[in-house]
């Protein structure tokens, strides 16, 4: 049985297309985890982003020759199937689900936080994840991929499919927004300090 350890994505996809099963094996375990977060980010339902990560991976299986090493990365190849996945689902269904408040991956009670410091990062993710989700698409893709899937302005602008002038701009435009749609957070929180610094020294 072939193992596939430390192989690039290129070297993947060639015994992939030679019919190595265990090669789609390792790039599946290699590539769904982000594949996935990135629907679940764009769309706030888990079911669909499963949906889509799925499909993406079935897309690659049936067009695996599709793939053009010249136009840009395998990695932005699958993220750039799966956008279209997710576009197409949400144009037919026409909804977005609201993510349901989960803790920071990797983090929990049992890391040394305590319940009020654990609720406060819950509900700050939560709060970032809901205005990310708020974000106009185009805008909302660019934040995604760059700031949290920390995609390269290149990579980006080949899932896309636009100039990086195009991603640059979308980006600091919807950077721009999403602190617009946080900042009232930001000063409740703020207020709400200088209120228990007030009541210490009163």
């Amino acid at each position: 049985m072939k193992t596939h350890h430390n192989h690039s994505d290129s070297e993947l996809l060639k015994a992939i297309q030679s019919g190595d099963e265990t090669a789609f094996a390792a790039l599946y375990r290699s590539r769904q985890a982000g594949i996935f977060r990135f629907a679940l980010q764009m769309c706030g339902s888990q079911a669909l982003a499963e949906d889509v990560t799925q499909e993406v991976f079935l897309v690659l299986i049936r067009e695996t020759h599709a793939f053009d090493p010249a136009r840009g990365s395998l990695s932005g190849f699958l993220y750039g199937i799966a956008r279209n996945q997710l576009l197409r689902k949400l144009q037919r269904e026409r909804f977005y689900a609201p993510l349901e408040p989960e803790l920071e991956e990797g983090h929990s009670l049992a890391d040394g936080a305590g319940p009020l410091e654990t609720l406060s990062r819950s509900e700050t993710i939560e709060s970032v994840r809901k205005a990310v989700l708020s974000l106009p698409e185009r805008y909302r893709e660019v934040v995604v991929l760059c700031d949290l899937e920390e995609m390269s302005y290149l990579e980006t602008a080949e899932v896309l499919g636009c100039a990086i002038g195009t991603v640059r701009s979308r980006l600091h435009r919807g950077r721009a927004m999403l602190i617009e749609k946080l900042r009232p957070e930001v000063v409740e929180n703020a207020e709400g300090e200088e209120v228990k610094t007030a009541r210490c020294f009163a």
